[in-house]
């Protein structure tokens, strides 16, 4: 973008930058590609996207503001080229940028103080766009996503710490970097941490249990008891199913589900198949019926238990509700009570994830996976890191390629990178009815196994937490589901993100949480008077589950029963198969 024009020409250049980069950001992912460049095909939901956006047109006063910060700052720039030794001048406020190799070379320290001004001047053009609130958030995406590929970070000729690792090597962090490119070209994507220390069921995934049912949707984990008495109601884990159950139970000391056992909770999970082309035509009805409520009838049929306890975590929890909602409309209440991890019933504010959706988003998905067909989980996946692009995607472009470096091992990481597919008939019903429509929690709007399905009938007691600086299920998004659900409720805010703020063992004493036992219309009346906690909100909830799940029972010997028995060891097979 030239910074030497004027400012109406300036404007037409913008805009051209955001149409050139929204084609690329939601053109189709290539697989394969190393670096990829386009987050997936979430992101061809818009099969036009610069079109789509239509002329821009600019806030005069937020222009102005634009070009005279633009102009100070580039005036200051130009100045400190101009002193006997530019190395002093003041470091970039950037970690791209932060290490010593940058700020003792003029030529990289200008170029990134540089790419940091035009960064600032696009993103102030971009608030000044003058538009609804999703075409301004479609164009600060857009031009995000530019900013973080045009990094001079990102390419070899200008990173100067990339260059003096290649000399302080001979060159051996080139060959290591190329050595790690043809890698993740083979595999695909790229990698985050070195996945060849991981297996799962070996070290990862091993709290101690058995498959005890299966059918083509799920295989269902019991685990071994870890105390001489159990709750008589048992509890059952409903995981999201664009990705593996195992993100509650990567490592012992961290793992949700070792911890609900150590609880005394007799403890049963859902490990969703990751679908192939046989399952290309299953539905949101499908696992509605023969996955969730199933799961329930089998938990149910193995401990006797009249009712049970149930926890719905992300898309899970979507899975779960609906499944409580049909089981209600039949006059069945096998759950006592429930818990939703950070997971959406109400999707009036989904984040960013609503830039993508729109009734040409949701026709083009409909059209193309409607009636068959798979999302591929590295699509899928893809388009997840590029929401945070520096993050997970460009940082690791230049350590592994760049810099020839290996990423050190991270079980969270790695889980990430174990990615699922989904049925097409499932996914686009998902985007229209949930996301697009919000029909989840309009009464007598949806049918869902041949019931009408109301929100309203969930009298039960409800546990609903949320994480504050979740970009996949926002805050207030979670918060929602207050005002939703009927029965007695209790909201937890915990600190971080969507995954980090929930695998938060106690033993670490990391962050806070924070309660309110009141529960106003909006998630920020509640946080006005809410309560921070130091540490985790595991002990929070472990506390109010115990409250309904029964008296104490002697353990179970065994797994399963006599109609369900041990099928093989946990985690069983269906984690294990890749995408």
């Amino acid at each position: 973008m030239n910074f030497d024009a004027n400012w109406p020409e300036l404007a037409q250049q913008f805009q051209k930058t955001v149409n050139d980069s929204m084609q690329q950001v939601m053109s189709a992912f290539s697989p394969g590609a190393v670096p990829p460049v386009a987050p997936g095909l979430l992101m061809q939901a818009l099969p036009k996207p610069p079109e789509s956006l239509g002329a821009l047109q600019f806030d005069p006063a937020k222009l102005l503001q634009a070009q005279q910060t633009y102009l100070k700052e580039a005036s200051a720039l130009w100045n400190q080229g101009l002193t006997s030794d530019a190395t002093q001048a003041k470091a970039v406020s950037d970690r791209r940028f932060a290490s010593e190799a940058w700020s003792s070379n003029p030529l990289a320290h200008f170029a990134a103080s540089a790419y940091m001004l035009n960064a600032h001047a696009l993103m102030g053009m971009a608030d000044a766009v003058d538009g609804d609130a999703k075409t301004r958030a479609r164009v600060r995406f857009a031009v995000e996503q530019w900013l973080a590929a045009a990094a001079p970070s990102n390419f070899l000729a200008l990173n100067a710490e990339a260059q003096k690792k290649a000399l302080e090597t001979q060159g051996q962090s080139l060959a290591k970097g190329l050595q790690n490119l043809v890698h993740d070209m083979r595999q695909g994507h790229v990698s985050m941490t070195d996945e060849s220390v991981f297996e799962v069921g070996k070290n990862v995934a091993t709290t101690e249990g058995a498959v005890v049912f299966e059918n083509e949707f799920f295989q269902l984990i019991e685990y071994k008891p870890l105390t001489d008495k159990v709750y008589e109601k048992p509890f059952l884990l409903v995981p999201p199913c664009i990705n593996k159950f195992y993100i509650l139970d990567l490592q012992p000391e961290n793992s949700l589900i070792r911890y609900a056992v150590s609880q005394g909770h007799r403890t049963f999970v859902v490990s969703w198949r990751n679908p192939d082309e046989s399952m290309q035509d299953k539905t949101w009805d499908d696992y509605i019926e023969n996955a969730a409520i199933k799961a329930i009838h089998v938990t149910q049929e193995i401990t006797g238990a009249k009712s049970i306890n149930a926890l719905g975590f992300c898309v899970g929890g979507t899975i779960l509700g609906t499944a409580l909602a049909v089981l209600a409309a039949r006059g069945e209440k096998p759950v006592a009570s429930v818990t939703f991890l950070t997971a959406l019933l109400d999707f009036t504010e989904t984040g960013i994830l609503d830039i993508f959706i729109d009734e040409s988003a949701v026709k083009f998905r409909e059209m193309q996976m409607g009636q068959g067909g798979l999302l591929k989980g590295q699509d899928l996946a893809s388009t997840f890191s590029f929401l945070r692009p520096n993050d997970l995607v460009w940082n690791y472009v230049v350590g592994n390629y760049l810099k020839g470096e290996t990423p050190p091992p991270f079980d969270l990481l790695y889980w990430n990178s174990d990615s699922t597919n989904l049925p097409g008939p499932w996914y686009a019903w998902y985007l229209r009815n949930m996301y697009h429509e919000n029909n989840l929690v309009k009464p007598g709007k949806l049918t869902v196994c041949g019931e009408t399905v109301d929100l309203g009938l969930l009298k039960l007691p409800t546990y609903i937490y949320g994480s504050r600086e979740d970009h996949i299920v926002p805050i207030g998004g979670a918060y929602a589901s207050t005002q939703v659900l009927p029965g007695k409720k209790r909201f937890v805010m915990g600190a971080s993100g969507h995954i980090a703020g929930v695998i938060n063992p106690p033993a670490k004493n990391k962050r806070s949480y924070w309660t309110n036992d009141e529960l106003p219309p909006s998630h920020d009346e509640w946080l006005k008077s809410a309560t921070e906690h130091v540490g985790s909100w595991w002990p929070d909830w472990s506390h109010w589950l115990k409250g309904h799940a029964g008296k104490l029972i002697a353990a179970p010997k065994t797994y399963g029963s006599r109609q369900h028995k041990a099928l093989e060891p946990a985690p069983g097979r269906y984690v294990k198969a890749k995408a």
